[in-house]
């Protein structure tokens, strides 16, 4: 794909800038994120590419090549549209960055991206980062990187509707090549881990659609407020596993199962961190495994499709670990796999899971890449 190409051919003249911005998987660290917990996420090498330049008014105008649709909104008249709902990621940012006081300018725009839709992949969380890079390119605003996922974010929560957290918006933003992102969701202090480099990522799609994810991700995210203000705390991330023993008795069995998995994904957060850091090998595939369950059992957000392709993985004797990521109820399902396996991997992993379900997943072999970034003149997608 020629991006640069494309704008010319869509626009009669050359885009000005190539804005690119990866998606992201998130190796352990579930549903913690909007309980001001910790997550270890990872940038990959699959994302979306905004060819942009500015225009004379106030308008902008998008061609999105994968939906083979295009659109138009004025910066002035910023409102929810039903029939191009791609584009209320970017009319999102545009308004939270108005509301912020940034003065913005039109654009003409191409979007295209090799990154699947609805993979647990968090492709709304790039469209928004690069958005928001192209309007601070377009006119060289006084935007420092470290706001963009908070805005984002909030465009997200109030415009686009989603009550998401900050996970994605940071990743995507402050990803780094061959490590993930150890991210304290309330203070967003953060450290870079590496990855072993004899590792890759494999993100596993299902290919179920993720029917229930909204209504459910709201509906846990209340239980878990519910679980706060049971033990007093601003967030469930103040719960230590001592604190949840000593009183789990006292919680009606759904609560509880909410708060065991928050709390104790906490702590494999942690865990994981230390033994990635290490280099425990062991200990990574243990604590992926551990999620799952938790996310299965207690969060109960998986489905059959996500843990056959779960206990596919997890079997193949060249991958390290395997569990579900994301919001769950479909999506994809993520594993650590020694490089040199991971052809292989794929390939009998894909197999195994079409004569398990009668569905043909889609398998992606990835590895930890930077965040989003401006694209050279002599780069291209």
């Amino acid at each position: 794909m020629n991006i640069r190409r494309k704008f010319q051919a869509r626009f009669g003249y050359a885009p000005a800038r190539v804005v690119w911005a990866p998606g992201r998987v998130n190796l352990i660290g579930e549903h913690t994120d909007y309980n001001e917990g910790f997550v270890l996420p990872a940038a990959i090498d699959r994302g979306l590419y905004l060819a942009v330049a500015p225009r004379r008014d106030r308008n902008v105008s998008v061609h999105a090549l994968n939906f083979h649709d295009a659109t138009a909104f004025s910066l002035d008249h910023l409102q929810r549209d039903s029939t191009h709902r791609w584009s209320n990621y970017l009319q999102g940012v545009a308004l939270i960055l108005q509301e912020r006081g940034y003065a913005l300018r039109g654009m003409d725009a191409v979007l295209w991206g090799d990154l699947p839709i609805g993979a647990s992949l968090s492709s709304s969380a790039a469209l928004q980062v690069a958005a928001a890079v192209a309007f601070k390119t377009l006119r060289d605003l006084a935007l420092p990187l470290e706001q963009i996922p908070a805005l984002c974010q909030r465009a997200e929560n109030d415009f686009v509707g989603v009550q998401c957290g900050i996970m994605d918006q940071f990743a995507v933003t402050f990803g780094q090549r061959e490590h993930a992102l150890f991210l304290d969701c309330r203070t967003l202090a953060h450290q870079h881990v590496p990855i072993p480099s004899d590792l890759k990522i494999v993100v596993c799609d299902t290919r179920k659609p993720r029917a229930l994810a909204a209504s459910a991700y709201n509906q846990r995210r209340q239980e878990c407020e519910q679980g706060a203000r049971f033990f007093g705390v601003a967030a469930l991330r103040d719960v230590s596993v001592e604190m949840f023993h000593a009183r789990e008795t006292e919680l009606s069995e759904t609560i509880r199962r909410r708060v065991r998995h928050v709390v104790t994904e906490n702590q494999r957060v942690r865990e994981m961190v230390a033994a990635l850091e290490r280099g425990d090998l062991k200990t990574v595939g243990a604590l992926m495994a551990a999620s799952h369950q938790s996310l299965r059992d207690d969060y109960q957000v998986s489905v059959r499709e996500l843990d056959v392709m779960v206990e596919l993985a997890q079997a193949h004797a060249g991958c390290v670990g395997a569990r579900m990521t994301g919001a769950g109820f479909g999506g994809a399902a993520l594993a650590l796999v020694h490089q040199d396996a991971a052809e292989t991997f794929a390939n009998q992993i894909s197999a195994a899971y079409q004569a398990a379900t009668g569905v043909e997943p889609q398998l992606l072999v990835t590895r930890a890449q930077d965040g989003v970034r401006l694209l050279a003149d002599n780069e291209n997608a």
